[in-house]
């Protein structure tokens, strides 16, 4: 069984390495413009007009600013929402960057992948440590009784709002410790956490996803598996650092550490 799960970690940690260095992974983030910062519509290097509403973002541009929408050459004025899923299904490029639509908190903004980013070419890996079964235990979920929003700090410097579902609880090394983590649309838990090797030998914080808990509240609480936030990768996102009780007073010396 430790072997099974050591060379499944291994195929996680190489999918992984994959996903964040690929042209529209977390290294080719080079910019994301907040729409009320920039009152005349202008993104820095980026054409068109960009102008925020209270459902979207519309856009005005000429045919020779050299836009795309939905693959095709664009002028005139289109009124976009926001992106879903990878940086690929943007609606809007620039050439080889590709320009995609989100809103935070009803604040409207634009992120810019570029395959050419420098993050891209100075990437050599994630230091990771191997997989090590003491680091997955059994934790326990409990869910809070009503809709929990804490207010923390961003790694862009603002505060924002973090919706937390629960307490996930689960004993490391003899010792009982908590985390507040939030629910995601599949059932699935996301912690951020820091504990005593953060900012030493690990990333100032990462995030943990623990799989859906069963009926009884039961999960697996897998710390091989600590992912460093995107924020590790492009200083332009807005990760939450960790809640109140999410730092931890034991080193876990496992799962993604540091970018090589």
């Amino acid at each position: 069984m430790t072997t099974d799960a050591s060379d499944e970690w291994k195929q996680w940690h190489e999918r992984r390495t994959e996903q964040v260095s690929a042209p529209d992974g977390p290294l080719a983030l080079t910019g994301t413009y907040w729409l009320e910062d920039l009152p005349d519509g202008q993104l820095p290097a980026i054409p068109g007009s960009w102008r925020a509403e209270e459902d979207g973002v519309v856009l005005s541009a000429a045919a020779d600013d050299g836009l795309t929408v939905d693959g095709e050459p664009f002028s005139g004025e289109v009124r976009l929402g926001p992106d879903p899923g990878p940086a690929t299904r943007s609606r809007v490029a620039a050439g080889g960057r590709r320009l995609v639509v989100l809103v935070r908190e009803e604040v409207w903004g634009v992120r810019v992948y570029d395959p050419d980013a420098p993050g891209r070419s100075a990437f050599r890996g994630i230091d990771a440590s191997p997989h090590d079964p003491r680091w997955s235990v059994e934790g326990h979920f409990t869910p809070y009784g009503e809709h929990r929003t804490v207010l923390v700090e961003n790694a862009d410097g603002r505060h924002r709002g973090l919706a937390l579902g629960g307490v996930l609880a689960f004993t490391l090394d003899g010792q009982d410790l908590t985390l507040q983590v939030s629910v995601e649309e599949d059932g699935s838990l996301w912690a951020v956490f820091a504990d005593a090797t953060s900012g030493d030998s690990s990333y100032r914080f990462r995030f943990l996803r623990p799989p859906a808990p069963d009926a009884e509240g039961r999960t697996t609480v897998d710390f091989n598996r600590s992912l460093l936030p995107p924020c590790a990768f492009a200083d332009h996102f807005v990760c939450p650092f960790p809640p109140p009780g999410n730092t931890l007073g034991v080193a876990i010396e496992a799962g993604e550490r540091i970018l090589r």
